[in-house]
């Protein structure tokens, strides 16, 4: 058997994060006749090893596309070449700025606040969750509903494991999101941490903004993660099929490598309170509920819209201004700069 075992690099187009990393090696390393599977997303690459007997390389490519072309993935021979389109950015800076009007008008009216550091609200937290469910840093997210629907439907089983993995993650990401903020109340941050921490939340928020662009490969590397062990130990949980594997996969959701999630739990940290952490998580989750419900039931993928590139460039300009304000009213609280913004 060893014998046989041959590896093969190929190239994969619709990589854009390190999501996409856990998803594409989870996902493959499901075929028979593959040991081992590695990802990379310095070059979009990856590396299969495993027994596909005299098949060539390119009829070894489409079987494996197979397997993640729902999740919007194409795995090639050829190594993609990129196209930037530019042109996108004519649509979609107007709409960016359209958007940021609107989110200050909003902020006027006492509705949203995220320009100011020092209080994110639940509405905010809402709308980061709204573009966080359409990003491409969600698709791992998107990717384990459609394979826990594929696993349950094979049973007859459609709805009630939808209900079920919804509402474990609502309610996990208020009680985690509890536990975090309490854990920050532990500790006594002061100007200077809270400085930090606003800092780092506005970087990390920059970060996912370029990457949304997609148009500055290099900015992948800079994005944060969470360990890939615990990502992939909660990826392998969609793969049980008991009662309530929806509900622990809904609570699993919490620990994979989404930088907004990870974002809204730092700022979850800060509130240094079991409710305010809560309802932080809680809102940010809800704002994720309507394009995940749509995910469960159909086979809607923004990522794989003629109008993507202009829908995520204009998300990325929208997230990429939210991190400016927010990193620029952060050295304003701590005296570096005197203010700038009077809205």
């Amino acid at each position: 058997m060893e014998q046989n075992q041959k590896k093969y690099k190929f190239h994969v187009h619709g990589m854009h994060c390190n999501a996409c990393v856990l998803l594409i090696e989870s996902e493959l390393s499901e075929m028979p006749g593959i040991s081992k599977v590695k990802s990379n997303l310095k070059d979009n690459s990856v590396e299969v090893t495993g027994d596909f007997g005299n098949k060539t390389e390119i009829q070894i490519a489409e079987e494996l596309t197979i397997s993640i072309k729902n999740n919007g993935y194409i795995v090639s021979v050829d190594k993609q070449i990129k196209e930037n389109n530019w042109s996108d950015f004519k649509i979609a800076v107007p709409i960016a700025l359209g958007f940021i009007v609107l989110f200050i008008f909003l902020q006027k009216l006492g509705i949203v606040n995220l320009i100011n550091s020092k209080d994110v609200t639940y509405s905010t937290a809402f709308i980061v969750g709204i573009v966080a469910s359409l990003s491409t840093c969600m698709a791992v997210v998107g990717g384990i509903v459609l394979s826990m629907s594929a696993t349950f439907a094979r049973d007859g089983d459609k709805i009630k494991p939808q209900l079920m993995f919804h509402g474990g993650r609502i309610v996990s990401f208020f009680i985690l999101g509890g536990i975090i903020g309490a854990v920050g109340g532990a500790f006594t941050l002061g100007t200077n941490g809270t400085f930090f921490m606003s800092l780092i939340i506005g970087l990390v928020m920059f970060i996912l903004g370029i990457n949304l662009l997609d148009v500055f490969p290099w900015a992948k590397k800079l994005q944060p993660s969470m360990p890939k062990f615990i990502g992939k130990y909660a990826h392998n949980v969609t793969k049980l099929n008991h009662t309530i594997t929806p509900l622990l996969v809904g609570i699993a959701t919490f620990f994979l490598p989404c930088g907004f999630t990870q974002s809204m739990q730092l700022y979850s940290l800060t509130t240094g309170s079991f409710l305010k952490g809560g309802l932080t998580m809680l809102s940010f989750a809800l704002g994720t509920l309507p394009v995940l419900a749509l995910v469960s039931f159909s086979s809607f993928s923004i990522k794989n819209s003629s109008k993507s590139g202009i829908f995520f460039k204009s998300a990325g300009l929208v997230v990429i201004l939210f991190a400016f304000f927010n990193i620029i009213n952060s050295l304003v609280v701590i005296g570096i700069l005197p203010p700038i913004f009077s809205f």
